[in-house]
């Protein structure tokens, strides 16, 4: 019987076509399978092929029955709802398709939730290290090439070949950097024209990129992270689906794809749906125009649709056992779809965590969309936003050349927090795949660099780290997102330096290299810091103080963002000092007396944990 399941999911997975002796004929049927034992009991099956729509369907299976049958006013489309109860076992549900004479049974397989492990979501004790999956590692260089796409990496909008064998077999150098969570960029097929590297234009929601591996090789590779302690999230886009889709050339309706599937570009005016004046014509475009001509919106108010997407985010979670998802263009979403997923996700998997691309300026529009927001009459219901406000300060916030004012803008924006209702479950970061690297071309010393990951993985909030930072990876949005994604050193057979290894790496990128690696490996056993409350101060003379703590745990964090050295005094910030006698080090391990002026050098950084001695 497992032979039979097993080989049953395998031909499902590569979308066979099953042509009978009659006329029915199925070329596709998405979800591949369906597991006993799931909380919400019905579930959704798409059947594809010529005029499918007409056949009657019938099902006699022990405690499966079939509650629907829906068709569209596309003939080669099927929706069957079925509810499985308590009383179903594993096995294969005999699906009968009825068409006048002709006569078909499908062979579904229904199988057990025999993992356990994953799905375990992720907080503020992490941190998440984001991947672009194409520029990373290529451990197989013998699935570069598909579809007349070709490799070439002197192109930095081509395919380079990166992949999740190349990955797995980082996996001790990410655990040894400290990272907890990996954040991959979507990894699902997109075959499109000219690739799509990025991910963010699937042409398949239920099958990976091959060029990346199989879906088999995925769930290896995350079972592979899991038993070295590590945490997978995966990049979903339920906004837009890639052009080159089958749905683009045969729908299931008119309303699948945003304005009846004929392109409108989006106006991106993501503010309109909490604005109180926006016009209704700008959220008319907005909600539903197109990402772009070549990323078409998908219409969430369409029932089926909605149900076919939330569907397929809870398949992934319990096929290859996710720890958390990372939701692309969050705020372009139908609103009360998003609703809608995020509570079927946290009711089957409590423990998950969700994060959206919040991706405004001010922090007022982010705190909109996070559950039980005051600002925001219905409930979102999402955990954690993205806190973009806090990473445009940060971005200047620490340069190293100049005196300035713009840790006072970091304060402030910090601040502003009274108007998330969770602070602390927010996602924080320097840069991302979308955005210039923190890292620059002309620092020639760590000055910034240390200061930028000190406070990123010591301030309130899940921090997270874009792949190469940790190396000094630069690259500017002016020079083109192929620029921001650039190819790991090392990654690639032949590759000049190898920059996962320390003698690959410069004097200065060992340096960079460690100072996160001690931060990082030191947080994790730090619950001041991971759990602990925020206390801060407004800058005075360039010096911006504040504490984390955690019962009696407490770290004082001391930024100098004056071009001097600087003596602080400590009295005022009794509310962190005031049941200590000193501060130790986490880098250099050197005590400094809290009765005393505590000398940290022009542009430096400390990061003290707080003890008696």
């Amino acid at each position: 019987m497992k032979k039979k399941i097993a080989s049953a999911v395998l031909l499902a997975f590569i979308f066979i076509n099953i042509t009978l002796a009659g006329a029915i004929t199925i070329t596709r049927v998405e979800p591949a399978n369906w597991w006993t034992g799931m909380k919400k009991t019905e579930f959704q099956i798409l059947c594809y092929g010529p005029n499918i729509g007409n056949s009657k369907v019938e099902i006699n299976y022990p405690g499966v029955k079939l509650t629907e049958a829906a068709k569209t006013e596309n003939p080669n489309y099927l929706f069957l709802y079925l509810n499985v109860d308590k009383r179903a076992k594993p096995g294969i549900i005999p699906i009968k398709f009825t068409d006048g004479q002709d006569k078909f049974t499908y062979e579904y397989p229904l199988v057990s939730r025999t993992d356990k492990s994953g799905a375990q979501g992720f907080n503020a004790s992490d941190v998440l290290y984001l991947i672009t999956p194409d520029r990373f590692a290529n451990g197989k260089p013998e699935n570069d090439d598909w579809d007349d796409v070709k490799v070439n990496r002197e192109n930095p909008n081509s395919r380079h070949g990166g992949d999740f064998d190349g990955i797995t077999k980082r996996l001790d150098y990410l655990k040894d950097l400290g990272i907890t969570t990996i954040w991959f960029n979507p990894i699902q097929e997109n075959k499109m024209r000219g690739g799509s590297y990025h991910g963010y234009a699937i042409t398949d929601y239920y099958k990976t990129d091959q060029r990346f591996g199989s879906n088999e090789e995925f769930r290896d590779m995350t079972k592979a992270a899991h038993d070295k302690g590590l945490k997978i999230v995966m990049d979903m886009v339920l906004n837009h689906c890639g052009s080159s889709h089958l749905w683009m050339t045969d729908a299931p309706s008119k309303d699948w794809i945003n304005n009846n599937g004929v392109f409108l570009q989006t106006n991106h005016a993501t503010v309109s749906v909490m604005d109180v004046h926006a016009s209704q014509t700008e959220k008319n475009t907005f909600l539903n125009g197109w990402f772009t001509r070549g990323m078409p919106d998908l219409n969430q108010t369409n029932p089926h649709l909605a149900t076919y997407l939330i569907q397929n985010t809870i398949w992934w979670i319990e096929y290859a056992r996710i720890d958390g998802i990372r939701q692309d263009t969050y705020s372009y979403l139908d609103f009360d779809f998003l609703t809608r997923w995020n509570t079927e996700v946290y009711d089957e998997y409590p423990d998950f965590n969700i994060v959206g691309e919040t991706w405004y300026n001010k922090s007022t529009s982010s705190a909109w969309w996070q559950k039980k927001s005051i600002l925001n009459k219905k409930d979102p219901n999402l955990k954690t936003p993205m806190d973009f406000s806090l990473t445009f300060a940060s971005q200047s916030a620490f340069d190293s050349k100049t005196d300035n004012g713009y840790l006072n803008n970091i304060f402030e924006d910090i601040a502003q927090d009274f108007i998330y209702p969770d602070p602390y479950n927010i996602l924080v970061f320097l840069d991302n795949h979308d955005l210039s690297r923190f890292n620059r071309k002309d620092e020639t010393d760590l000055k910034r660099f240390k200061q930028g990951i000190a406070f990123l993985l010591t301030v309130r909030g899940i921090p997270q780290v874009y792949y190469g930072t940790e190396v000094l990876m630069t690259g500017t949005k002016e020079e083109g997102d192929g620029r921001l994604r650039k190819d790991f050193p090392g990654g690639w057979p032949g590759d000049k330096t190898d920059q996962f290894t320390r003698d690959g790496r410069t004097d200065i990128q060992n340096e960079a290299w460690d100072y996160m690696q001690k931060l990082m490996q030191w947080r994790k056993t730090n619950d001041a810091v991971t759990k602990g409350t925020m206390i801060h101060y407004a800058p005075r003379d360039g010096i911006y103080v504040y504490g984390r703590i955690k019962d009696n745990h407490t770290v004082m964090v001391i930024l100098n963002s004056s071009s001097t050295d600087q003596s602080v005094k400590t009295g005022r910030y009794t509310d962190i000092t005031a049941k200590f006698t000193s501060g130790k080090d986490v880098i250099t391990s050197k005590t400094f007396r809290l009765d005393s002026a505590i000398d940290i050098p022009a542009k430096g950084e400390l990061v003290l944990e707080l003890v008696n001695e």
